[in-house]
């Protein structure tokens, strides 16, 4: 005789509940008891129940899984939301499937308008390097709710979990100030493209060397097209050949600082004796470098905790009025700026 799987009668008959009790637990509704919670977790798992995706699509109208969509997600910061993601919506009993932009604006479209695979998500989390205000102007004809993420400038109709990349940019620059570094450069800047995170830790950049009185020069903003290890690289082999040569350097992500330093070094010169370094991420490699690299760390745990809160949320009640919460940043000062000293271990 052919083994029939258990059912969700079954499990309630185990449990002695109802057949909705079960599925509140099965769904991962939260607001069950924990005593019911455990007896329906028990016959789950005495009868070897598994849960039928497609009939719960057809049921609830929902898969119970979410999209994260990010531009690179070999770059460490995408990397480490990309985690956090996932975890914060497991607690909440969601899945994550993660797919990438590439720098592909098409690629975008198709991904923030769901072509043919709207039905997949219940939710996008959304964190592109750019977004063309007329994708989300296109979007607004879609039920998909969808949740910012990063660098996106608040208009009230999504939910914006941002970072606040002009101050970020202003604490590092004001940092290298403070050791009294005068002739500081910037590498990260993109003015060919409307990417509002290099636009705003550009702005944040000028106005930490305004307000010390220092001089913008033109020739120590270095754009680079990707924020990798070999485009920090190339723009600090450039930077170090302009009169006056640069006594520090900001990084718009640790990734180009990484490389930046490689440069230096590459060049017969010391960090951060001759030009210091700092970065913005806080990834792991940056820690570990040797000199350690001095950055500012975004609290990428809150964000993906966030992000997953609103969507959920907005899931439950797309009525939710959209919110813009402003993930907090610390800035890191390592060997890349303070020079080796046992005052200032690495690992920090």
């Amino acid at each position: 005789m052919a083994f029939m799987p258990a059912t969700l009668r079954d499990v309630a008959d185990r449990a002695q509940v109802s057949v909705r009790t079960v599925s509140n637990v099965v769904s991962g509704y939260q607001h069950v008891s924990p005593q019911m919670r455990q007896r329906v977790l028990q016959a789950i798992e005495e009868l070897d129940y598994r849960p039928n995706p497609v009939a719960r699509t057809l049921r609830t109208g929902r898969t119970g899984m979410l999209a994260l969509v990010v531009p690179e997600i070999d770059v460490p910061y995408f990397s480490e939301l990309a985690r956090e993601v996932i975890d914060s919506a497991a607690e909440l009993g969601y899945r994550v499937m993660v797919d990438q932009t590439g720098h592909d604006h098409e690629r975008e479209r198709q991904l923030l308008l769901g072509e043919n695979r709207t039905m997949l998500f219940d939710g996008i989390l959304f964190s592109p390097l750019v977004t063309k205000a007329e994708l989300l102007d296109m979007h607004g004809s879609s039920r998909m709710p969808l949740v910012l993420l990063g660098e996106h400038e608040f208009d009230g109709r999504y939910d914006h979990i941002a970072i606040d990349n002009v101050q970020a940019a202003h604490d590092a620059v004001t940092h290298l100030i403070s050791l009294g570094r005068t002739r500081i450069a910037a590498v990260g800047t993109q003015p060919l493209e409307g990417y509002a995170t290099p636009l705003q830790r550009t702005a944040g950049y000028e106005a930490a060397l305004r307000e010390a009185g220092l001089q913008v020069r033109p020739e120590h903003t270095i754009p680079a097209a990707h924020y990798s290890r070999t485009g920090g690289y190339t723009a600090c082999v450039a930077l170090l050949t302009t009169s006056p040569r640069p006594d520090a350097i900001f990084c718009f992500s640790d990734l180009l600082a990484i490389g930046a330093m490689r440069a230096v070094f590459d060049a017969g010169l010391r960090v951060p004796d001759d030009v210091a370094v700092i970065g913005i991420d806080d990834i792991d490699e940056g820690r570990f470098a040797r000199p350690s690299l001095s950055t500012v760390s975004l609290d990428i745990p809150f964000i993906a905790r966030e992000a997953v809160h609103r969507i959920a949320a907005r899931i439950e009640n797309p009525q939710t009025p959209a919110e813009e919460i402003v993930a907090t940043h610390q800035l890191v000062a390592r060997e890349s700026t303070l020079g080796m000293s046992d005052e200032h271990p690495a690992h920090r």
